[in-house]
């Protein structure tokens, strides 16, 4: 059986990371989420790799998520390959979802030419951009 709660940490010292990457500070997300000290998120994204970090509780997740405090593609590495936080649109805007289609498409279109990273095969560093996009398009 998979160890769901050693995933998950793992997840949450890679977060830490990509914090540490963009400049997002244990305080901020403190600060934006509400938390009276920072004491909780820094057991969560503890900075020294060697301590555990504390298995975050759904609820913590949801005050993450509600706040803000972190972004949604930092908490989707909480979730299993495929899946991912994203927020429902409250109304459609199709001049959005044109502009995303068509950015995808143009991506697409240049992943095959002959030129690009694989030929006319789609490459990694493409199938990333690719599914990002798709991604955009889907939260659209």
């Amino acid at each position: 059986m998979v160890d769901a709660n050693k995933i998950v940490r793992e997840r949450q010292r890679l977060i830490r990371r990509q914090m540490e990457k963009r400049g997002i500070s244990i305080k901020a997300v403190q600060l934006d989420g509400g938390w009276e000290t920072p004491s909780t998120v820094q057991s969560y994204f503890p900075a020294d790799e060697k301590i555990e970090p504390a298995t975050m509780s759904v609820a913590a997740l949801y005050r993450l998520i509600a706040t803000k405090a972190l972004p949604a593609d930092l908490l989707s590495l909480l979730l299993p390959e495929g899946y991912l936080i994203v927020q429902a649109p409250v109304a459609v805007d199709h001049d959005e979802i044109s502009e995303a289609v068509q950015d995808y498409l143009t991506a697409k279109e240049r992943a095959h030419r002959a030129d690009s990273e694989c030929g006319p095969a789609i490459g990694p560093n493409e199938e990333k951009d690719l599914t990002a996009k798709v991604v955009r398009l889907r939260a659209a």
